[in-house]
């Protein structure tokens, strides 16, 4: 059987290009309000959840040198060099995919001198070659990472003092009470569907890095400020425009596609949530 690590590579490769044709560089939710009820366009609010969760992240004001952990195609990344002129960057995906897609953006966009984007496991990241980084960016990606505790480790060692690490990724609900066993259904389909190891609640990567040596940890559930999204992406889904590059994708991508009916159901319950972290060395 194929390695966790090798079903995420597999199924980004695949399903990359679908999402880029439909939705863009920019591959996490958007933000619309603390309340979600913001009118406003779902590319606009992609966007605007770089700057909610960097603000809210109290990340430096003008970072020199940023990591993008888990960073798709570099959209938020490119975002960042873009916003601040002379800093430099790295990002590193599983997806040979989206690491070429991401260099082809880079060049594009003229920051292909000072961010690059790689195919690389975050965990084999080094604190001595690859860091120090003032500022560890993660958007929707820790949910693949499986051991919670070594990668706050990891991110701890890969800052300098003083730099700020800021995280937003899918999770359960608080406990207690309990995980029911309806919960328990829904969240194994979508850690199946999505090539997920268990998820863990935002307090759980809280307590980690404490755990790791961060300093004034915060967290916060941002579920209501995202779920319009999965509106948009259901939608677009069910457009028989997409229909042919979805087929095209394969098996795997069609199949993620399915999981956002799990997706959809787990936010109904409360089962699954979208938690922010931040913390500082």
């Amino acid at each position: 059987m194929a390695t966790l690590n090798t079903r995420i590579k597999d199924f980004y490769d695949a399903s990359t290009p679908l999402w880029l044709n439909t939705w863009g560089e920019q591959m996490h939710h958007g933000f619309y309000g603390p309340d979600g009820k913001r009118k406003v366009a779902h590319q606009q609010a992609q966007l605007d959840m770089i700057d909610e969760l960097l603000s809210w992240g109290q990340s430096p004001a003008k970072p020199t040198y940023f990591l993008d952990a888990g960073c798709g195609v570099g959209g938020s990344s490119r975002y960042l060099a873009l916003k601040h002129l002379g800093a430099k960057g790295l990002g590193v995906t599983l997806s040979p995919v989206q690491a070429e897609n991401g260099m082809r953006y880079n060049r594009e966009a003229g920051v292909d001198d000072r961010l690059e984007i790689r195919a690389q496991d975050v965990y084999t990241l080094d604190p001595v070659q690859d860091g120090p980084f003032d500022l560890i960016y993660s958007m929707e990606s820790a949910e693949h990472m499986e051991d919670k505790q070594a990668l706050l480790d990891l991110f701890y060692s890969l800052l300098r003092s003083g730099g700020q690490l800021v995280m937003a990724t899918w999770c359960h609900r608080e406990e207690p009470p309990a995980l029911s066993a309806g919960d328990e259904k829904v969240l194994s389909k979508i850690c199946e569907l999505y090539h997920l190891p268990p998820l863990v609640s935002v307090l759980t990567l809280g307590q980690a890095a404490e755990k790791a040596g961060f300093r004034d940890v915060a967290t916060d559930d941002w579920s209501a400020a995202v779920e319009p999204f999965w509106g948009a992406v259901i939608s677009s889904g069910l457009d028989p425009r997409n229909w042919p590059g979805l087929i095209g994708a394969g098996m795997s991508t069609i199949k993620g596609a399915w999981a956002m009916k799990y997706m959809k159901e787990g936010f109904r319950t409360g089962a699954i949530r979208y938690g922010v972290l931040r913390g500082s060395k």
